[in-house]
């Protein structure tokens, strides 16, 4: 099936204000597709990105949105058997697909796709990798998670014969329980680790790995893998490859051996290759993540001194250590760290940016992960870095099967058992009243929270300015 089957016919998104969905809504707007969609929460900025491009978008689910005579239906990873649209699709055996496939379809056949993949580290690593290229003139298409500032969007589709995407482990669909990165058609493919997450589809570590295993048995021979070669599990993965592999490490038999590291307050270099790097973001995280950018760049035949040039001006991605204000004299910082190793090395990175600081961690245990006590003890360990601890209640418990509930009580004890200040926070207010009372002049707050947290980070400003 080819993408001029259905050319300038009617494309319905189920699901369409996710981030994903509705910027491939727009790209097939403006490839001439006529595009509606539908989805229960309808508000900005999204919905004002839809209404500009004049993409009809229905507010909750109908069956009168979906018409009989529709080219195909596109059905969110959030969508499910009950939903409305969903029934009335399969009972009129509409034709329908995944975001996924979608994309794979009409946007990556033919291109040279750099799929950048890992339990940590994807949105940052493709954001550089993306950074690299656009600097260097090659205007590449992108579908990240995160908003790179330089750029200023997560997707975009060009005429680029280069497509950076991030890679998820997650699965595809209710229809399709495949990770998302097998229909992504990889010729480059990053691998920054691999640990155990996404605890409500995989259950356990060996389930994650096989599923790696079947991303790169479809890597082909003319491509390449990159790979975390201090990391056992992504060495595993990668034992058997059809392609090429090449690992990116400190380990002394590593093919990019990463020498030399400095860290800073505001920046890091380190040594690649023989060459000398200037990267100004802290955290020994974000210097792998820059060694597996600058290798894949490489690989791409970006010149050398581009390559310089970029990664030193790099101004990095929105929710990763993102300063979202400062009110007497307490900056507020936004995290999208949620499992226990990002929460380790976000809060490692900011004792270097501000070591004399007190630094206070909220975490929100929102994903389907740290909402469940599988990592209770990791958990525990990663935010007692932190000088003192807000922990808000878990989100949907409900969604959790029994036995299964994180305790918050218990890490708060334990937490407290260690010397630190912890406390269980009921809400969002709650939480900024508090912390209000026990902050002072020179202190750090950083939200750790994989979704929007009630809009915390504004209520702590406003408390924290009438202080």
């Amino acid at each position: 099936m080819t993408s001029d089957e259905y050319k300038n016919e009617h494309f319905h998104f189920i699901g369409i204000c996710g981030t994903a969905m509705g910027a491939v809504a727009a790209a097939m707007k403006t490839r001439g597709h006529e595009v509606t969609g539908s989805d229960q929460n309808v508000y900005p900025p999204m919905s004002e990105f839809l209404r500009e491009r004049e993409i009809k978008v229905s507010v909750g689910h109908d069956p009168k949105n979906v018409p009989d005579d529709v080219s195909l239906v596109v059905i969110g990873n959030a969508m499910s058997r009950g939903n409305a649209e969903v029934e009335s699709v399969l009972n009129r055996k509409l034709p329908y697909t995944s975001l996924p496939e979608l994309i794979k379809r009409y946007f990556l056949q033919g291109k040279r796709n750099i799929v950048v993949t890992g339990t940590h580290g994807k949105t940052t690593t493709s954001s550089i990798i993306a950074h690299v290229l656009n600097y260097s003139g090659y205007n590449p298409n992108m579908m990240i998670g995160g908003i790179p500032l330089d750029l200023g969007q997560g997707g975009r589709f060009t005429d680029s014969d280069f497509f950076v995407i991030e890679g998820d482990e997650y699965d595809t669909a209710f229809f399709d329980k495949r990770s998302k990165f097998v229909h992504y058609m990889p010729e480059i493919v990053v691998v920054n680790n691999v640990e155990f997450d996404h605890a409500d589809i995989f259950n356990d570590i060996d389930e994650i790995k096989l599923s790696f295993k079947r991303m790169l048995n479809i890597v082909p021979e003319n491509g390449i893998v990159f790979v975390n070669g201090d990391d056992p599990n992504a060495l595993e993965v990668a034992a058997n490859c059809h392609s090429p592999v090449k690992t990116v490490g400190t380990a002394e038999n590593c093919d990019y051996r990463i020498e030399n590291i400095e860290l800073k307050p505001s920046n890091s270099s380190f040594t690649l290759k023989g060459e000398r790097y200037e990267f100004p973001m802290n955290g020994e995280f974000n210097v792998r993540n820059a060694a597996m950018a600058i290798a894949v760049s490489i690989f791409t035949g970006v010149e050398n001194e581009s390559i310089h040039k970029s990664i030193s001006n790099f101004s990095g991605i929105a929710r990763r250590q993102e300063l979202r204000g400062e009110e007497a004299g307490v900056k507020v910082i936004d995290d999208f760290g949620h499992h226990p190793t990002a929460i380790t090395a976000t809060i490692g990175a900011l004792r270097q940016r501000f070591s004399k600081s007190k630094i206070w961690a909220i975490f929100e245990p929102r994903s389907n992960t740290s909402r469940r006590n599988l990592m209770q003890t990791e958990l525990e360990e990663a935010l007692s870095l932190a000088d003192g601890i807000f922990i808000s209640e878990v989100p949907n418990p409900e969604k959790v099967p029994d036995g299964e509930l994180l305790n918050v009580e218990s890490v708060i004890s334990g937490l407290n058992s260690k010397g630190k200040q912890a406390f269980i926070g009921s809400s969002p207010e709650s939480i900024a009243e508090k912390i209000t009372s026990l902050t002072v002049e020179g202190d750090i707050i950083v939200v750790l929270s994989n979704g929007g947290f009630g809009g915390i980070h504004e209520k702590l400003l406003t408390s924290l300015k009438s202080k």
